[in-house]
């Protein structure tokens, strides 16, 4: 089952640039997905397993790196329409 998500972080630290730009860097590495990033959030899609595997790995090492920060999440299931599929081909 295909799915998208819509997620933002937000380092608690005044210096948040670089934990953002980690982050996405690191998503774009998994295989597999499909990583579209805007100004306002960065969008996900793929395999379920694949999407929170690589969430599970990209969060954790988020964290992990001393900082604290918040992810906020948004959750869609199912196949995107052609619509969303030509929207992400901007990116």
């Amino acid at each position: 089952m295909r799915i998208a998500v819509d997620i933002s972080l937000y380092p608690l630290d005044a210096d948040y640039v670089p934990p953002i730009r980690d982050f996405i860097e690191r998503l774009n590495r998994h295989d597999g997905l499909q990583v579209a990033t805007n100004a306002m959030s960065t969008q996900v899609a793929g395999e379920h397993e694949r999407v929170f595997a690589a969430l599970e790995a990209e969060t954790r090492t988020s964290f992990a790196s001393g900082g604290r920060a918040v992810f906020v999440m948004k959750l869609l299931g199912g196949e995107p329409t052609a619509a969303e599929r030509e929207a992400l081909k901007q990116y």
